[in-house]
């Protein structure tokens, strides 16, 4: 792999840059989108069934918020009844909703940089091949004619070379990273759902609790 890496010239390095960090992120986001992580699937009846007399203790509100990114926005439900219990519903929505938000941006961290590397490496590799093309036209114009018959072959096989491989590993950096990049999309995506659909029950049962 170091052979093909000092072939393909200086230009594939910050292609492997790409890949180790799309690596890590890669990595990151499936440690992070677990759905124990999210959006556990018995925590919304669990949160209802312990409130169905009246609003937990702050106690059980802070295990809840640190729970799951959904615990975070069915506590601040929770915080928001024990502020106010008078809160009116729109509020209350209000509250949620802003839980939510922050919750969508905290399971979509990263993902733009993964598109961005998605998108960038071909371009990288692009760059890499059109250095190598560079170098044999100047290999072919260094005094051997229109014909080339003077042209250096090493410096000819090295620009080819370097065409080739940096156009390869642009697009063995970009495939995958663009595969799991719609990959956690899809998830991010689907975990938004549920929880929007989870806040909708959840403020339903708020208003009960109201006073």
């Amino acid at each position: 792999m170091f052979s093909i890496i000092q072939a393909a010239g200086w230009p594939i390095w910050p292609l492997v840059a790409c890949s180790v960090l799309a690596l890590a992120l890669v990595i990151e986001r499936f440690t992070s989108l677990k759905i124990r992580k999210v959006a556990p699937p018995k925590l919304l009846d669990e949160a209802i069934t312990v409130s169905r007399a009246s609003i937990p203790s702050p106690d059980v509100v802070a295990q809840l918020e640190q729970n799951s990114v959904l615990g975070e926005v069915l506590a601040s439900g929770f915080r928001a009844l024990n502020t106010n219990p008078r809160i009116s519903e729109d509020d209350l929505r209000s509250i949620l909703e802003g839980a939510g938000r922050q919750a969508a941006h905290k399971l979509e961290r990263y993902l733009a940089a993964l598109a961005t590397i998605a998108s960038a490496a071909p371009l990288l590799g692009l760059l890499g091949t059109v250095i190598g093309m560079i170098e044999i036209f100047g290999s072919q114009g260094g005094g051997g004619g229109v014909s080339g018959a003077g042209g250096n072959p090493a410096q000819l096989a090295q620009g080819i070379s370097i065409a080739l491989y940096n156009t390869a590993f642009g697009l063995m950096v970009a495939i995958p990273a663009l595969i799991f990049w719609r990959y956690f999309r899809a998830r991010v995506d689907g975990y938004l759902l549920t929880m929007e659909l989870a806040a909708e029950r959840f403020v339903r049962h708020l208003n009960t609790l109201r006073k």
